[in-house]
């Protein structure tokens, strides 16, 4: 049975997001993803001002008058929420953790999908891959994706996500709007999304926390890795330490983006010091200009 709390958490994440979407996202969110083409949908009389390339000339020839026709766009997408649930999303400077961060960006995205009429679709992974929930539509699916993003107790610690785009692109076979939402605190997997970006939309969401590019002076402390346990002892009021940590936090950062841009994968960076939604409007725009 899920805990009352949750079920009150899942109600507020929804006022909160569909107000978002209603507001701000969906027309932003349906510009910047097009379905798989246009689908006719009728033939009617030319009316002044229509494109002339869309006129009928066989029923305009057989009416004696100009007819054209009307096409819809045929979105049936699917959109994959990937969710990066390693221990160290379990981290905040701030108001929120990484991971808290995570499950609402999710449910925006997942909202504004519905109000589109497209499937959405999660997987949960660590090390390995620990939940998935098929693509589908309707509110009470994704009611039920955020329920599954709150609840979850992920049974490993360390991020594999290599692994979790193997596992996509196994049970994804056609192609799909995929957001892989992660801090990227992972080993190599550049060849796996190399692949994956061949086969499907791929967005990749950044989810940072300023400490872990600036370091605090806060004298002796012992830091441990959320992932693999490790502790170090360090001395914060270095300068030199601090210089070095941020320099090798930067140098990674840019290694990350580089792989992105190399192969023609999208970034949305989140930083849990600024509101997300203004990211994700910027992507949304961004996409639309490129589609125009």
């Amino acid at each position: 049975m899920i805990p009352k709390e949750v079920i009150q958490k899942v109600r507020r994440i929804e006022i909160k997001t569909k107000r978002v979407v209603d507001s701000i996202l969906s027309g932003e969110y349906h510009s910047a993803f097009k379905g798989k083409g246009m689908e006719f949908s009728e033939v009617r009389n030319y009316i002044e001002g229509d494109d002339i390339r869309s006129i009928d000339w066989n029923v305009t020839a057989r009416m004696g008058s100009p007819y054209i026709k009307k096409h819809t766009e045929e979105r049936e997408l699917s959109v994959m929420l990937m969710v990066d649930a390693s221990a160290s999303g379990s981290f905040g400077s701030l108001d929120k953790f990484k991971g808290e961060i995570a499950v609402e960006l999710c449910a925006l995205l997942a909202f504004s999908a519905i109000k589109n009429n497209d499937r959405v679709g999660l997987i949960i992974f660590t090390s390995e891959v620990e939940l998935y929930i098929p693509p589908q539509k309707g509110k009470n699916h994704v009611l039920h994706v955020i329920r599954e993003m709150l609840y979850f107790k992920p049974g490993k610690k360390a991020t594999n996500i290599s692994a979790a785009l193997g596992f996509l692109n196994k049970v994804q076979t056609r192609r799909a709007v995929v957001f892989l939402v992660s801090d990227f605190f992972s080993s190599d997997y550049s060849a796996a999304l190399r692949i994956s970006s061949k086969k499907h939309d791929l967005i990749a969401v950044s989810l940072n926390d300023p400490r872990e590019v600036s370091f605090p002076d806060v004298g002796l402390i012992e830091l441990e890795d959320a992932e693999t346990g490790k502790t170090v002892l360090v001395d914060s009021g270095s300068k030199t330490f601090r210089e070095l940590y941020s320099k090798k936090m930067q140098l990674q950062y840019q290694k990350t983006q580089t792989l992105f841009r190399n192969n023609g994968i999208d970034e949305i960076h989140i930083s849990t010091e600024i509101e997300y939604v203004v990211p994700l409007v910027k992507f949304f725009k961004k996409r639309e200009k490129l589609l125009q």
